[in-house]
């Protein structure tokens, strides 16, 4: 699930913080753009998870155009995939069938049906 909110990264002593304006308290830094645009990156994604593992909603993006900058500062939007930050990763115990001859031959090879069942969920979800 891509979300994209708007966050204003701040230039100062040759590195960066960044804030996001809509998300109470979600702040980070970098010392390169790069750097800090990568940890804003993580900052939203953390945040957002937690927000919903406690049945918390995100206040919706505000439009970037309403950020106000001052001369250190710009505002960029930041993207994230907030699938690659949820914690949700207690196993769930699954029952499936397949034919008996695929079972003998994926047997034979030692493949784990586990790793190719959550490969194959993740590429049909685009994850």
């Amino acid at each position: 699930m891509l979300t994209v909110y708007p966050a204003v990264f701040h230039h100062e002593n040759n590195s960066y913080w960044v804030e996001f304006p809509d998300l109470d308290g979600c702040q980070t830094f970098g010392e390169t753009l790069s750097e800090a645009m990568r940890s804003a990156q993580e900052a939203l994604g953390l945040y957002l998870s937690t927000l919903e593992e406690n049945n918390l909603k995100p206040q919706p993006p505000s439009d970037i155009k309403s950020i106000q900058c001052d001369a250190n500062s710009f505002a960029s939007l930041v993207s994230v995939n907030v699938n690659l930050y949820r914690r949700k990763t207690k196993p769930v115990k699954k029952t499936l069938t397949i034919p008996e001859w695929l079972n003998i031959e994926a047997e034979k090879k030692h493949i784990n049906f586990s790793s190719v069942l959550q490969e194959a969920l993740k590429e049909r979800l685009g994850l």
